[in-house]
């Protein structure tokens, strides 16, 4: 078990915190690029002469992107509280109890997982429509929703098991298997897609197997490989007392993505009424571009969250608070070089995934807005890994649910002022505000609990 587990307590800060996090920023984004290579191969489905067969391709990979991003982000319940849990759990040097979250959180995957996977295979049409698409690419997508569902559960279980090696600071581990599977991923989709006339399928059928692939990784490792955290069940009766700390912390995170998602499936709602299939294209897709900077900033949060959580248990919460002005450093300075990319740039950007004129013009105008805000948006993902960390999740998500939920109402009005790009300046504005009092909170925060010893249950 010791070879499994990293001890984030001791050695140089920054080496052990970037060792840490560029494993997590490379996994965010692998899980990113399969839905950037899905958009990419389905975006050349079209000709020249029909340009509307890849664009309406492209609408139906965008929605089942929405989805998927709610998927993951219900899947983050399991996931963050078993990373901060077990973490806490090894800082305090009880393994046994690391072992015992690990089974719990596990549990937790799966039941959440089957769950999930019934609402969205019953009800796949009905939710689909709720991004006023025609009726043809609402029938395309729930078909394309239906063969992802085959590997949903498992990739539920893959969060979990990521959450777990993050938590024991293996989190290059996750980013192996993610690799592999997004290997996999590149050689299969273009055979499914135009060797086998798969078509628009075939990306699903690709994703779906590399996916489980994934996880038989993950099961491998777990089960006979390095056996991170000793043989635990996977399956068990669960103990209120270590459910409730699963739950209260990872249900904050969860329910703030869940309501992120769900928000900016609200917007691209919005985005089609001011802009038609194009203005979805351009959220759905330039939002995937933009998470250039949002998985490079979930690393270093995700990282700082498992560093945060041994030290803090271990009473080293300075050594926590040096790794976050590294960060924050880092993070300006590569927010700033991605602005200037999306604010000049933005149309080349957006055509390497979308090859089409008028879909790039239109993505152009989106990252330039969120060129704007990039540093903002850098600062609030870098500080909610601090709360995270030192197990008070609830701060920023309230935050982020608050502001997030803004941008419904103000894009409506801004949208009939300014039209679609007022849809872009909603998101903008609601950034900057999270940007600045986040960061600002995590300070008054900071000062009040450097003094006192943590409680770890």
């Amino acid at each position: 078990m010791k070879s499994a587990i990293h001890n984030l307590t001791e050695g140089k800060i920054f080496p052990t915190l970037l060792r840490l996090a560029l494993p997590l920023m490379g996994t965010s984004f692998l899980q990113m690029a399969y839905t950037l290579m899905a958009m990419s191969w389905v975006g050349r489905l079209g000709t020249t002469s029909h340009p509307e067969i890849a664009t309406k391709a492209e609408a139906v990979v965008g929605g089942i992107g929405m989805l998927l991003w709610l998927t993951a982000s219900v899947a983050y319940l399991a996931m963050i509280g078993s990373e901060v849990a077990i973490g806490q759990s090894i800082g305090a040097k009880k393994m046994k109890r690391a072992a015992i979250y690990a089974s719990h959180s596990t549990t937790t995957a799966i039941g959440l997982g089957v769950v999930w996977v019934f609402i969205l295979v019953v009800f796949a049409k009905p939710i689909l429509s709720f991004f006023i698409l025609e009726e043809d690419i609402v029938a395309d997508a729930a078909l394309y929703l239906r063969i992802l569902a085959i590997c949903l559960p498992f990739q539920f279980l893959s969060y979990n098991f990521t959450g777990m090696y993050n938590g024991a600071g293996r989190s290059i581990i996750p980013f192996r298997n993610n690799a592999a599977g997004l290997v996999l991923n590149m050689i299969l989709d273009p055979i499914l897609i135009f060797t086998m006339d798969m078509g628009l399928y075939g990306a699903a059928v690709g994703t779906t197997i590399s996916q489980l692939f994934v996880f038989g990784l993950f099961l491998y490792q777990i089960k006979w490989g390095n056996r991170i955290l000793g043989n635990f069940s996977f399956l068990i009766k669960p103990k209120l007392i270590y459910l409730k700390r699963i739950f209260f912390l990872g249900t904050p995170v969860s329910v703030m993505n869940s309501l992120y998602a769900i928000i900016n499936m609200n917007l691209a709602r919005v985005a089609y009424m001011h802009g038609g299939h194009l203005g979805s294209i351009a959220q759905t897709t330039g939002g995937q571009i933009e998470a250039v900077t949002w998985n490079t900033s979930q690393g270093f949060s995700t990282a700082l969250s498992a560093f945060v959580a041994q030290n803090y248990a271990a009473n080293k919460l300075e050594r926590g608070k040096k790794a976050y002005n590294y960060t924050i450093r880092v993070m300006l300075t590569l927010g700033i070089i991605v602005s200037i990319c999306f604010i000049l740039f933005g149309g080349q950007i957006f055509g390497i995934i979308i090859p089409e004129e008028n879909a790039m013009k239109a993505g152009a105008q989106y990252l330039f807005v969120m060129g704007l805000v990039q540093v903002f948006m850098m600062f609030e993902l870098t500080t909610q890994g601090m709360f995270n960390g030192i197990g008070r999740t609830v701060e920023p998500a309230v935050i982020s649910i608050t502001f997030n939920a803004l941008r419904i109402p103000l894009a409506y009005f801004l949208a009939s002022e300014m039209g679609i790009t007022g849809v872009w300046w909603a998101i903008a504005i609601s950034t900057i505000c999270k940007g600045i009092i986040l960061p600002t909170w995590f300070a008054i925060v900071y000062r009040r609990i450097s003094k006192k010893k943590p409680k770890i249950s």
